[in-house]
């Protein structure tokens, strides 16, 4: 399913959140993070707790970044790419994860064409894992949550496309 505008993020999340707590009955969304094509980092499931997937490969052990968007249609921004990247580096730091344990999806479960192509060929590539290097090279890499009426106001404004 393709996100087109950004400003569908917020409600694509909340979808994520439907199918994956009343479908499939999981405690939350699966991912740990999540990127939109702006590049915005959203909070989902805490990352000490195992994510999960509808596929046939145990999560446990993994940090797991969902990238917004249907990259067999739609080709991934250089926003997004930096996002993933400051996600993927955040974890590095906090957990020792080495870079070069990067995957995608369909890397670890065969039945899958997750992340799709477009963003596929960027961890390929090397690309990916160059971006994320990058931001360590320059020192540990910190997240600050943006919660309560800032969060609140956040989501607003990328939905009204201000942000």
């Amino acid at each position: 399913m393709t996100l087109g505008d950004n400003s569908n993020a917020p409600a694509r999340l909340r979808q994520h959140q439907q199918y994956h707590q009343g479908s499939q009955g999981w405690i939350d969304i699966a991912y740990h993070v999540s990127v939109d094509r702006d590049g915005n980092l959203y909070e989902l499931r805490d990352p000490n707790i195992v994510g999960d997937t509808a596929t046939s490969y145990d999560p446990t052990g993994h940090f797991l970044v969902v990238c917004e968007g249907n990259f067999d249609e739609e080709e991934v921004t250089e926003a997004q790419l930096d996002g993933a990247a400051l996600a993927f580096a955040w974890a590095a730091t906090r957990f020792g994860i080495p870079t070069d344990t990067l995957t995608g999806h369909r890397d670890q479960s065969g039945d899958t064409a997750c992340p799709g192509t477009n963003l596929y060929s960027h961890v390929t590539s090397g690309d990916l894992k160059r971006r994320i290097d990058a931001l360590l090279a320059q020192g540990p890499v910190e997240l600050v949550s943006v919660c309560g009426p800032e969060g609140t106001q956040t989501v607003a404004d990328i939905e009204a496309g201000i942000r």
